[in-house]
């Protein structure tokens, strides 16, 4: 459905991040006009090295700035929006709970409340996450779990996913929510995460950081085709069974670190490099993995990767950027 972003007019927040930057070019590709909410410039994000930031408007600001959005929403002509701006690091988190909730949760509230008051929007679609469900003891999640968070982090997410059902059902808003696993691919520059941390490390011959005991399951969903999960909701807005619904996003392949290290390491050729398993983690969950069914059937979604082929395409972005190979 290219045909059906030419010309549209589209607000990412969050766009200069891992997903958004892949959203943008993926908008930018099918000739939507986007606006791009940015607060800070990394010149090393993909956002820049893309020349993303040559091919979209930007509107400079935080999300918690309501009339900042209210004006974005109005100036630009904006019909669709993607929520994906967050703090979206479980450590920073818990050592700034404050500045956490302000982004995730007041920062939510703002950008819909912008959106339920502009005549030209038609559609939001919400980025949440698996980790608004919290601790389950069931597994995999299904979307009419309840949404349980109980760390800082989770609770964010939570309580943003929360609102933006709050506002599909007492405004008819038109929103879909997006929850995903933990995503990857090129253009994460937070080496603390697992993937890109261990890649810097392996180029540097140094044995990577695990900070778990190993153990914890997760999904790991390749941002590419989470992307494309994002213009795919949004396309299909207008159904009623998409309209006001979460969808989970995931490989229904849930992996442990030590599991995603070693394939890193293979495919990069350094299986030799023992892990520093560091048992170091805090205020995080032991095993979350989602069940995407839904997507699959109501939306015909599937991922185009296959873990390995994503694997590989990240490891040669992060050659190529860290050391010009």
């Amino acid at each position: 459905m290219k045909d059906f972003w030419k010309g549209r007019r589209v607000l990412v927040t969050g766009a200069t991040g891992l997903l958004g930057a892949w959203l943008t070019e993926a908008l930018v590709e099918r000739q939507a006009g986007v606006v791009a909410l940015v607060r800070d410039t990394v010149p090393r994000s993909r956002f820049h090295l893309a020349g993303l930031d040559q091919k979209v408007d930007q509107v400079r600001g935080a999300l918690e700035d309501y009339v900042l959005l209210e004006r974005a929403l109005n100036e630009y002509e904006v019909e669709l929006v993607f929520h994906l701006g967050a703090q979206t690091i479980v450590g920073t988190a818990n050592r700034s709970p404050l500045s956490t909730f302000e982004s995730n949760i007041k920062g939510t509230w703002s950008l819909l409340e912008a959106a339920r008051v502009s005549p030209l929007v038609k559609g939001v679609v919400v980025a949440s996450s698996d980790k608004a469900y919290g601790d389950q003891p069931n597994l995999p999640y299904t979307e009419d779990v309840p949404l349980l968070g109980r760390h800082p982090y989770d609770v964010s997410k939570s309580c943003a996913d929360l609102i933006a059902q709050a506002y599909a059902r007492t405004y008819d808003l038109p929103i879909a929510i997006a929850r995903c696993g933990n995503l990857f691919g090129g253009g994460d520059l937070n080496f603390n995460r697992l993937i890109p941390g261990t890649i810097r490390s392996a180029l540097q011959n140094q044995a990577p950081v695990i900070r778990s005991d190993g153990t914890p399951k997760r999904d790991y969903f390749y941002a590419k085709d989470a992307a494309r999960a994002y213009l795919l909701l949004a396309e299909n807005l207008e159904r009623p069974e998409v309209k006001g619904q979460a969808f989970n996003f995931g490989t229904n392949d849930p992996l442990t670190p030590l599991q995603i290290t070693e394939r890193v390491l293979k495919i990069m050729k350094k299986a030799s490099l023992q892990p520093d398993v560091q048992k170091t983690w805090q205020g995080e969950i032991q095993d979350q993995y989602l069940d995407a069914s839904r997507a699959r059937q109501v939306l015909k979604w599937q991922p185009e990767y296959t873990l390995d082929s994503a694997l590989e395409e990240t490891v040669a972005w992060y050659q190529q950027h860290l050391t010009g190979a």
